[in-house]
């Protein structure tokens, strides 16, 4: 009978050791295999006060069947050294996958693959996307996790893969107000209408309708001004994709969101109506917290297919003070703060956000569960008025383990 046990320990002990072992050599695997590349955008050309907001397809990007680990990317001269923020300001930049069909060029037959949500529609489809805080802010996806890409099964016949930037950043070279024109405020860009000719919506003040391409933001009087040519330079890791990598999906919500919930036949009927910015006014006495004027804004929205949350970080602007996604229990499933600069050079910009903390909860710790309403706030001083501020929330769920 001793000699019976002693075999079923040594069987279940071998037995829970190979169930172990695929996570082990998948982390040990997928570290040594990550591959990197460098690359640039096309030129943007930038003169004192404008605006550059533009869309590039077919960027380069790696080919095949892999798995996405990181990409980040910031400004540069044609020397490729970083430029500050407070010359070059970094509204944003996104990438975005799409599929084309093949020998198709310009923005033909282009069929949009977007992220699983929230927001939808073409609102928010990007797969990566930061601001003012690309360069201090973590984006690498742990082991054995990563974004497939690149799945011929998942192409459809006759199309390829392709990848565009979005990166829209502003000259504040000699503007009269610098936060204003990083803002976006409509009076200092003199705009009245959007980029379709469009009047704009009664009460807008400022957001990127006021800063579209190659828009001018008011210089000091008597600026002459100068010309010059940046890129986007972007940093992609991935792994190739095999058997061990536990894909992720990726959601993206957003403070401004009015969400709209109904019954209907197949289950509940959810639709999103996300602003993208929003605009703050400056606090009176009545409006103080203990810590000071703080503008919290929230919403709530539900999650049709849950998973385990792998990563998440906020995207806010210059005021912000923070912003924290919450299951339906008022559990913390994250919180991401932003790093202010405190001195001059690129990285450290004094005022400016560069950086957001991120969350790595230990696999498997943080779950969301099917159907769960989760509620998202965002939080800035509103010790002076805003406008054209963001409160997204990017976080990526694996449906397993």
């Amino acid at each position: 009978m001793g000699n019976l046990y002693e075999n079923w320990v040594i069987s279940s002990i071998i037995l829970l050791l190979a169930l172990c072992a695929p996570y082990s050599d998948a982390s040990a695997k997928t570290k040594s295999k990550v591959k990197s590349a460098i690359l640039y955008s096309p030129k943007v050309e930038l003169s004192s006060g404008i605006s550059s907001n533009k869309f590039y397809f077919d960027v380069k990007f790696p080919k095949g069947h892999i798995a996405l680990k990181s990409f980040n990317g910031e400004v540069v001269n044609e020397e490729g050294n970083s430029i500050p923020l407070y010359e070059i300001y970094l509204h944003h930049w996104t990438v975005s996958r799409y599929h084309q069909p093949i020998n198709s060029t310009g923005t033909e037959g282009i069929v949009p693959v977007n992220n699983a949500g929230v927001c939808q529609g073409q609102v928010l489809p990007q797969y990566f996307g930061l601001g003012s805080e690309t360069r201090k802010t973590a984006t690498y996806i742990p082991d054995p996790f990563g974004i497939e890409i690149g799945n011929t099964e998942e192409i459809p016949a006759g199309y390829e893969e392709k990848w565009m930037i979005n990166l829209h950043a502003i000259d504040t070279h000699g503007v009269e107000d610098r936060w204003g024109c990083t803002e976006c405020r409509c009076d200092l860009y003199n705009v009245t209408a959007d980029a379709d000719g469009q009047p704009l919506p009664t009460g807008y003040k400022g957001g990127v309708q006021c800063c579209t391409d190659n828009t001018q933001c008011r210089l000091k009087e008597g600026y002459k001004g100068y010309n010059r040519t940046v890129y986007l330079k972007y940093t992609v890791e991935w792994v190739d994709w095999d058997y061990s990598i536990i894909p992720v999906k990726i959601y993206i919500p957003d403070v401004t969101d009015i969400v709209k919930i109904s019954n209907g036949p197949k289950g509940l009927n959810v639709t999103h109506n996300c602003q993208v910015e929003y605009d703050i006014g400056r606090c009176n006495t009545s409006q103080k917290h203990d810590s000071g004027c703080i503008d919290v804004k929230k919403t709530s929205f539900p999650m049709i297919k849950g998973g385990y949350v792998i990563y998440g970080v906020a995207h806010q602007h210059a005021g912000g003070l923070g912003s924290t996604l919450y299951g339906q229990d008022g559990r913390v499933i994250c919180t991401s703060l932003p790093k202010y600069g405190t001195g001059k050079q690129a990285g450290n910009e004094k005022g400016y956000i560069v950086g957001m903390t991120t969350c790595y909860p230990r696999p498997g710790s943080v779950k969301i569960i099917d159907g769960e309403t989760l509620t998202l706030i965002s939080d800035y001083s509103n010790s002076k008025p805003h406008t054209g501020l963001m409160g997204l929330f990017y976080f990526l769920l694996a449906e397993r383990l």
